[in-house]
């Protein structure tokens, strides 16, 4: 019964990690959102709204937004 409990709270606890507030409400992310820019671009900008989120809810889902590049903001192109 124990372990049962235990592995239903592991779970849980790795869905939670996983989720992030841009990657779960931001929409598709579009391939400029995941190229970084070359050397004299300028930089991408952020989803400050989704940073804020993302920090006061659960700040270990800040790495899964830049991991992704969900993060950043759509590219106008």
């Amino acid at each position: 019964m124990k372990t049962k409990i235990f592995q239903y709270i592991f779970v849980f606890m790795i869905a939670l990690s996983l989720s992030s507030c841009a990657t779960v409400f931001g929409g598709k992310v579009s391939t400029c959102q995941k190229t970084k820019p070359a050397a004299g671009e300028p930089s991408r900008d952020m989803r400050v709204g989704a940073l804020i989120a993302d920090i006061l809810l659960f700040w270990p889902g800040t790495i899964v937004d830049f991991a992704t590049g969900a993060i950043y903001k759509p590219c106008d192109k």
